[in-house]
């Protein structure tokens, strides 16, 4: 199959060594190779910083000089393959995990699917949570066998790191201080209203509203939080699912089967 000017030119363009693509002129016949590479610099800047801005808590634990070297290399290996930006840099997290120079903080990979999984909930439809009004009606003989379909923005992350201690940290949400990396945290990232709110779950959660998503009954999935977790409080969790406003409907026996939740651990 032969190569086509796009292709040649996005190789050019993307490829770890600078490159003229073919066909490519300038008003000074001397100079398209120079005005090429300060296109090419201009096009690795924006999509660097297109980075920077999904991964703000990246940038500042590595700092900027990092980032950008990182960013570099991540761009070359993966050109974008849309036009939004927005959504640029799906694969950074795991572009982390083979990156040599960032072994020494293995945490990283985890709180950049964090950072993504916010992103993504950013941009997710939009859904009225339900309140403790539509929990409160219901039959307490019949609670076992309701499930829930959950909100269109929600994600579970699960890590051996606290991922969402380092995110709120360096990000504002609280103050600086010396924290313990050997010890993992769950986090739920949802958008029940206008603002991405990012929660640590407590023991046995994640579990817990994953088996939700995946469509089971409520019985079902606090048997399934109880084998994951022996301390898991079904109160809290219960409490916790409410005020995060996961959730957006109760459905029936027979419609659980033909719609379920699309959220997964990213």
């Amino acid at each position: 199959m032969p190569v086509t000017y796009e292709a040649s030119f996005a190789k050019a363009l993307f490829g770890a060594e600078p490159a003229l693509p073919p066909g490519i002129d300038a008003h000074s016949a001397a100079a398209p190779a120079r005005r090429f590479a300060i296109y090419r610099n201009n096009v690795m800047a924006s999509l660097a910083a297109a980075l920077a801005r999904r991964y703000p808590v990246i940038e500042r634990l590595v700092g900027g000089e990092f980032f950008g070297a990182m960013a570099r290399q991540f761009v070359i290996k993966h050109p974008p393959r849309s036009p939004l930006l927005a959504q640029y840099g799906e694969a950074f997290a795991d572009f982390i995990t083979g990156f040599k120079p960032a072994r020494e903080l293995p945490y990283l990979a985890d709180v950049a699917r964090l950072e993504a999984a916010r992103t993504r909930a950013y941009h997710a439809e939009d859904a009225v949570p339900l309140g403790a009004d539509s929990f409160a009606a219901l039959d307490a003989e019949a609670l076992g066998d309701i499930r829930l379909l959950l909100h269109p923005s929600a994600a579970i992350l699960r890590s051996p790191f606290p991922v969402v201690t380092i995110w709120a940290m360096n990000s504002g949400e609280l103050e600086p201080q010396p924290i313990e990396t050997g010890h993992g945290e769950d986090a739920l990232v949802v958008r029940p209203h206008l603002d991405v709110e990012i929660r640590a779950l407590p023991p046995g959660g994640a579990t817990f509203l994953q088996s939700l998503a995946d469509g089971l009954p409520l019985r079902d999935a606090i048997a399934a939080a109880l084998a994951d977790h022996t301390g898991f409080d079904l109160t809290g969790n219960l409490a916790g699912l409410i005020g995060s406003g996961v959730a957006r409907a109760i459905l029936s026996p027979a419609a659980a089967v033909a719609e379920k939740s699309d959220m997964a651990i990213p």
